[in-house]
Formats: structure tokens, sequence, C-alpha cells
């Protein structure tokens, strides 16, 4: 039974799913870094909020884990690229508090324009400071988003609402969707300077960390007013403590903090700044919301292997997954035959789909061949480790998928080129889940991988076949299956033979020195 680690506060309800799912659960909170790595090697699962940190260190003692999953959209508090290389999935919840951040956003506006947090700090003071309180409309001022996702879009929806036009920011932000939004897109620049607000709703990464900065500000209009519910770092806060104080910027509204808790700012007590604890998620619904989903996901990552809003690897449905297992063990074993055989380093791979298997999801099947590719050169390699050490080792990888008629009515081709030569395998289902392999570097053939097989290359001449099956039965080894190939007769051949037991050195060497062997491996699956 799979078991999981609650480890920061969050809605009962996980825990709950978790138990009714059938899987082990504790909940364990306020741990120290020693006390959460002393226990984390028991777990398969890490359910986490923001203030866990799973860095690398905790991800080394983490010896049984499969997933973390982040109730809440940012994983600033996982080490993303250590848990891939540990062939770790991590997920996030990017659905579940879209809604209740993007409201905290619109609030944030319009406690800017009309200067409410202040205002109401001054009445509770006695005063009556009507006069120090100008506000401005926000109807037909020009909001800009910068990231228009998930939260991006619902802040956008909602700002037309209040008869705002919106512009927008995103390179991923297709021209069909801008167009379903009502939302205008334009370049960085534009965005910069035609807005009267900007809202920023973007992840934190190399190329949005201090987008907004004392160059970029000066891009925009004098009077402009900031609001952050995304992430911290996306603010150079000493430019924007400049632009305040100098007046170009005439307001900010600020929920993120580079470190957090933040007690401490150089923009607390500025009083053209709005600062709230970063509450953009806090509300009852979202921290349900966002509970249910995280437990809801590792379920049944753990228990069918269903892969959902995962960072580090293909999304796989629930629905899905039940198609995709057949495949699954035929692009493994495609993969690994490949690899077994593949003594000099790796250029090239191109996986090929035809047929039944390229109407469906694929990018989890190439994962696994990169897997079994990878595995019998290097330790530890999964489905999710597996591509992100095939772009550290600059191999390229492409993924074809045709529609033209096969022979076969689905086939999965792999073709693996290295430093010495191009060499292909492809394999079919028979039966809707016995795997097969029907050709090896452009020989036909039909052979069922098993625990131990032979793979030898030879020339296509009388008696070989003869003096093979001498020798194997002279070592005491039981042939299971027979399978042979030749490109043309006297060519090129290849058999492939599964045995009962692993060939040793010394029968490998016999064979090896027999007529007409151009070579011979050991494989097992």
């Amino acid at each position: 039974m799979p078991k999981v680690l609650i480890s920061d506060k969050m809605s009962p309800k996980a825990a709950e799913i978790f138990a009714e799912r059938g899987l082990d659960v504790d909940v364990k909170t306020g741990m120290s870094p020693d006390e959460l790595a002393s226990c984390i090697g028991e777990y398969d699962g890490l359910a986490v909020r923001s203030a866990t940190k799973a860095t690398a260190e905790i991800l080394s003692a983490a010896s049984k884990l499969k997933v973390i999953g982040r109730a809440g959209i940012g994983v600033d508090n996982i080490d993303v690229p250590a848990a891939t290389q540990r062939g770790v999935v991590v997920m996030n919840t990017p659905f579940g508090n879209a809604i209740t951040t993007a409201e905290h956003a619109i609030a944030m506006v319009m406690a800017l324009a009309r200067q409410i947090p202040q205002a109401n700090a001054s009445t509770h003071a006695g005063k009556w400071e009507k006069s120090a309180f100008m506000g401005v409309e926000i109807m037909g001022k020009t909001l800009g988003i910068f990231g228009c996702g998930n939260i991006g879009s619902a802040v956008a929806e909602r700002a037309q609402g209040l008869k705002m036009k919106v512009i927008a920011y995103d390179p991923y932000l297709s021209p069909e969707r801008a167009q379903a939004l009502g939302v205008e897109k334009v370049d960085l620049d534009a965005l910069f300077a035609r807005s009267d607000i900007i809202s920023l709703h973007a992840p934190l990464t190399d190329a949005t960390r201090g987008v907004v900065n004392g160059e970029s500000i000066a891009k925009m209009k004098r009077g402009v007013r900031i609001v952050n519910c995304a992430r911290g770092g996306l603010i150079v806060e000493e430019d924007l403590k400049a632009a305040l104080e100098e007046g170009h910027v005439a307001a900010a509204a600020v929920d993120v903090y580079p470190k957090e808790p933040a007690t401490e700012n150089i923009l607390f007590g500025m009083p053209q700044v709005v600062a709230t604890p970063h509450l953009g998620a806090s509300t009852t619904e979202a921290q349900v919301k966002v509970a249910v989903q995280v437990a809801e996901q590792m379920s049944d990552y753990l228990l069918t292997g269903a892969v959902v809003n995962a960072l580090n690897m293909p999304s796989v449905s629930a629905e899905e997954a039940p198609r995709l297992k057949p495949y699954m063990k035929l692009a493994e074993q495609l993969g690994s035959f490949a690899g077994q055989v593949t003594e000099t380093s790796l250029d090239s791979v191109t996986i090929e789909y035809e047929g039944a298997v390229a109407e469906l999801n694929v990018k989890p099947l190439t994962a696994v061949v990169l897997q079994g590719l990878l595995s019998p050169l290097l330790e530890s390699v999964n489905m999710v480790s597996a591509p992100a050490i095939a772009k550290e080792r600059n191999i390229a990888v492409t993924e074809v998928k045709h529609e033209r008629p096969t022979a076969y009515h689905t086939l999965i081709r792999l073709v693996v080129t290295t430093e010495a030569q191009t060499r292909s395998v492809s394999g079919t289902l028979f039966n809707g889940d016995n795997p097969r392999i029907v050709e090896v570097k452009g020989i036909a053939m039909d052979a069922q991988l098993g625990p131990h097989m032979l793979f030898v290359t030879n020339q296509d001449k009388p008696g070989f076949i003869g003096a093979l099956g001498t020798t194997l039965g002279n070592a005491g080894i039981n042939i299971a299956t027979f399978n042979l190939g030749r490109n043309e007769p006297g060519g090129d051949a290849i058999v492939l033979i599964e045995v009962d037991e692993p060939v040793s050195d010394e029968v490998l060497e016999t064979v090896r020195q027999l007529p007409h062997v151009v070579r011979v491996k050991a494989l097992t699956f």
C-alpha cells in the first residue's frame, strides 16, 4: 500500500481522500528540515503547501518517493530539477485557487484606485480627511496583464466586467485564445507604455525575474499603478521604491515578496503601497479545492499511473492510462533493446508512431522509450528523469506521428543514431497487449522478448544455425524461442533467441568465435 506524508497544514479533506482511496497517510506538520529528512524515506508521496522546502538534501533522503504534490500553483519551495533527476513527479494544482487569486488582484486594483486601506486607517484614527483621498475611476482605464494563463485570464474577464480595456503580454497566448478572451495581445514594451494599471500573473523564471525594474518602469506611463499577486521576484523592489518616491509610479499593491514570511521589507511603511501577506489563495473555498485536487492527483498517480498537472513529465489521464499500458511495455522494450546493443555515445533518437498508436497521447511513450534506452547506460533512470537526462547530454529527440498506411494495425519504430552508426528497431502489439519485435536494422522478423535473450548478427551462410544451436546445447542452455531474419539470401542476418537462463561470458565468447558471426550480445528484459 502506498504511503503518503502531508507535511503542511491543509484542509483535512486531503487526508480523508487519501484514506478513502486506500492509501496509508500520515499528517506531520511543522517539522524541521532534519526531522523531515529523517522520516521522508518511508513515503511514496509528499503533499505540501509552501512551508515545506523539498530541497535536494531532502530529496536525497527520499529513497521511496515517487511524487510530490503542491496544494497550490507555485513550486518555489520544491527543487524541481533535483526531483526530476531522482525520478520524482512534481504536481501542482493550477486551477484550484485561480478564481480566488484573480479576485484578490481585482480587489488590489480597486484598493489602489480609491486608496481604501489608507482611508480606512485615517478614518479609524478619528480623522476626516476626505480631500486627502481623491481616487480615480477604473472604467475606461487600460489594464495590462503580464502573463495570461489561468489566473491572468480570470482577471481579464473580471476587468472587462468593470468596463476596463484589457491588453496582455504572454508569449504562449495564441491569437485565437486572445480573441476568445476579448483581450488585445501586445508585446512587452507596448504593455509597459500603454497600461494605466499593470497586474503581474506570471511564474518566476529566469525570463521573468526582475521584469519590473528601473529600465522597464521608465517605459511606463507616469502615474502607472502596479499590482503583484504572482511572485515577489518579478519586481526589483529597490527600483520600485525609487519610482514611488519620485512619483513616476503612483501606487503599488503587493501580495508576494522575494523572501517570505516578510516581516520587514523596503516597501513597508510607504503611503503609496498596499501590502498583504500572500493572501491571493487564502479563501476557505480555494484551500479546500487545492487540498482535494492534490490528494486526488497523487492518489491517481500512485494507484493507476495517471499523471495530471505535472511540471516535469507528460500528463496521462485516468482514461488514457489503461489504453497506454500495453504500449508502455512495448516502448520500454524497444528502448531497452536499442540501449543494450548500443556501445558508443548517442547523438540522436527518433521515435515514429504509426497506426492506432499515433492517435494516442504519445508523450509518455516517448519518455518510456528514453527510459529504456538510457537504463543500460545509467543508473536510476525512469520516465520522469530520462527526458531531462537526454537533454543534458545533448541527445536530440524527435517524435513523429505518421498517418500513412502501415502493414501493422499499430507500430512504434525507434531509430537511434550514435557516433558509429544508425540502428532501428520496430515493434507492434499482437492480440491487443502482446508486444512483439517486428524489425531490427531494417530486417523483418517476429519475436517476443523474454527475460533472457541472445542477439546475434551474422552472415547468412549454410550451417550457421546448426552450429549456434549445438554450441548452446553443449553449454547446457535451453532454447525457448528461436527467431530469424535476413535482408537478402546470403546477406546480413540476425538471430534473436530466448533462453531459459542468463548466458555466461564464456558462452558468449564461444558463440563469437563461430564462423560467420559479426556480433553477439546477451540481453535482459
